[in-house]
């Protein structure tokens, strides 16, 4: 097969032609480092190896893309480049990303754990969850928030402390609070034990 144009794309892309019928679409840069032109010979072979090369240059500057913006984990990134790549480039970009330190799931899952615990008030139970839907694998989710989550009670006196110092009075608004740490991922037995410390602190500190 004879290489008869080569035509720019949008998004650094280049439209290949073999013998006058379009055959792909390929990454500007590879094509061009790839040493062919217009008038170059191809073989099926070649050409399936220049597509190779194409999306997985393509999948590792879109995963430099992603991660320049925010941390990803490794499976969240993979998930990422699919939509844009086939899942073996995304696989491997995901791969090199991690070979070159740009991610390190450990790491960004202490990191997130702390985030969710500390700034939304997250229960261990709801941390871990969201830690696993982003692809954190189970065991090591389990383990960074057992080091990091807070005494649950506690947490959830500080919530109400901070954001519903009405519920002391207002039964509605204690309900309303109770609603929120259910949503927040806290089971009804902390939930209730923390109300009732709550209300004999309340009544101690207006003893005195």
């Amino acid at each position: 097969m004879r290489i008869t144009a080569i035509e720019p794309r949008r998004h650094a892309l280049s439209a290949l032609f073999l013998d006058g019928e379009p055959a792909a679409q390929l990454d500007s840069e590879t094509l061009l480092r790839s040493g062919y032109r217009v008038g170059s010979e191809l073989s099926g072979a070649e050409l399936s190896a220049l597509k190779e090369a194409s999306e997985r240059r393509r999948a590792e500057e879109k995963a430099l893309y992603l991660l320049e913006h925010r941390n990803h984990f490794k499976r969240e990134l993979e998930e990422k480049l699919r939509r844009a790549v086939s899942a073996e480039a995304a696989q491997a970009a995901a791969g090199r990303m991690e070979q070159l330190g740009l991610i390190d799931d450990a790491r960004y899952a202490r990191d997130y754990a702390a985030r969710l615990l500390e700034q939304k008030g997250f229960s261990a139970r709801r941390a871990q969850y969201e830690l696993c839907r982003k692809g954190v694998d189970r065991g090591l989710a389990e383990r960074v928030v057992s080091e990091l989550a807070p005494d649950p009670v506690e947490k959830i006196r500080e919530i109400l402390e901070r954001k519903y110092p009405g519920a002391r009075q207002d039964e509605k608004i204690r309900r309303r609070a109770a609603g929120a740490m259910q949503r927040l991922g806290y089971g009804f037995e902390d939930i209730r034990r923390a109300m009732r410390e709550w209300d004999e602190t309340t009544e101690l500190d207006e003893d005195e």
